[in-house]
């Protein structure tokens, strides 16, 4: 799994039609570009993949057309995580995870658990998850931050988890992670700004959402950092700068839904509360996609 996991991983969008309802051709088309574009694995149902909007029904289905569509060229990854321990562990054993290679679970958030219950809410998911987990660090979004003394607990106590997203703004955070965590266990950037650096520290790659449009560039970035080629790995990096900085200037994945729809990949559909780029940046993100296509 931890050779599985090093690389470029993709956290595919939901596309969604104009009622609303997910559109599975349109997600089929997409594992499809990410997969012929080289990428190392794919997430579904996380962030990017507006998990939180599904029912559970919904997800059951994504989960199953990724899979299928996928047809079992790379490793899958699911999304299940939540503020509720007891909660994404009934998920977890409710879940079909026949063909799913791990499980990305998000820090719990809003109640703002401390780091023993941070700790004791990953320690019993991993316990409950008949695969590997990988935790998920986005404190912007969660409210929460995970230590990295607590990773590093984790990381030395628990078998079954085998890594972290890691997408703290906190570099020195990322660094003592890298330096104290075991050989079996991968820190993963979940920042594509950040995915170069991670790596140079001694990180695994990249769960990218640029990857969505362009996979073939982004995993030669990734590549090449991880080839300790970072010469040709900044050039390419660099003609994508302007576009990742808009892909969350009006959040995620808003950004990217607009690429993939000038890309004719999906329509340009969010569920509420999560709405379209406004019109301006859609242009700024026309011209720049006009320097790198």
């Amino acid at each position: 799994m931890m050779v599985k996991l090093k690389g470029t991983g993709v956290a595919i969008v939901t596309p969604f039609k104009n009622d609303s309802s997910i559109d599975f051709a349109a997600l089929g088309r997409i594992v499809n570009h990410v997969v012929e574009g080289g990428v190392n694995y794919i997430v579904a149902l996380g962030t990017t993949g507006e998990s939180v909007t599904l029912s559970s029904d919904e997800k059951r289905a994504v989960l199953s057309y990724v899979l299928e569509a996928n047809d079992n060229r790379v490793p899958v990854i699911v999304g299940i995580g939540g503020n509720n321990t007891s909660e994404v562990i009934n998920s977890i054993r409710e879940a079909d995870l026949t063909g799913v290679d791990g499980i990305l679970s998000v820090a719990p958030y809003y109640n703002k658990p401390t780091q023993r219950g941070i700790f004791q809410h990953f320690k019993s998911i991993a316990t409950f998850s008949p695969v590997p987990v990988i935790i998920y660090n986005i404190p912007g979004r969660t409210g929460v931050n995970i230590s990295a003394e607590t990773c590093l607990q984790l990381a030395h106590e628990c078998e079954n988890i085998i890594g972290i997203k890691e997408s703290s703004p906190d570099f020195n955070q990322i660094m003592k992670i890298i330096k104290g965590k075991p050989e079996n266990f991968n820190l993963i950037s979940g920042d594509d700004l950040m995915a170069l650096p991670c790596i140079a520290a001694g990180g695994a790659g990249i769960i990218s959402v640029l990857a969505n449009a362009f996979p073939a560039q982004t995993s030669e970035i990734t590549g090449n950092a991880l080839k300790n080629n970072y010469k040709s790995a900044r050039e390419t990096l660099f003609k994508y700068l302007e576009l990742i900085e808009l892909l969350f200037i009006e959040g995620s994945p808003a950004g990217i839904k607009a690429i993939l729809s000038i890309m004719n990949l999906c329509q340009n559909n969010l569920r509420l509360p999560l709405v379209q780029v406004s019109r301006s940046t859609y242009t700024r993100i026309q011209k720049a996609m006009e320097g790198v296509i």
